[in-house]
């Protein structure tokens, strides 16, 4: 069974910005995948962390880019809150390669980003970016 399911909800309408959160429902569920099988390998979960890292600062980003161009007026509350959850993976990684088990607790932070930052705080930009021509 799929973790995360990519559905119409995630979808916002926005092209390369899709693209790049069902690469995140995509790795969440390779994340799942590896660790609920019967014999979780240490270096493919850093592997997957290691990624969900980088996504977070490239797509981030990507993101506050079309915020600055188009004068988005919630930037500022939007990148702190890219910033928090950067800041929330990058702790679980080191936390991770220093030995500890993260599973649970990253599983738990991908599924309410994905539920809730995605379908609520990143639809809100939407209609104002296509509205200003960004897609």
């Amino acid at each position: 069974m799929t973790f995360m399911q990519w559905t119409a909800e995630l979808e916002l309408g926005a092209g390369e910005i899709d693209g790049q959160h069902r690469w995140l429902v995509d790795q969440t569920n390779a994340l799942h995948d590896e660790l609920s099988g019967p014999a979780p390998r240490r270096e493919v979960i850093g592997e997957l962390l290691e990624g969900l890292a980088d996504y977070t600062q490239n797509h981030f980003i990507a993101e506050e880019v079309l915020f600055e161009r188009h004068r988005y007026p919630e930037t500022a509350a939007h990148k702190a809150q890219h910033d928090a959850f950067t800041t929330r993976v990058i702790k679980l990684l080191m936390r991770f390669e220093q030995g500890e088990t993260v599973d649970t607790e990253v599983l738990d932070l991908l599924r309410d980003w994905l539920t809730n930052h995605i379908c609520k705080v990143d639809r809100a930009y939407v209609d104002y970016l296509r509205a200003h021509g960004a897609f």
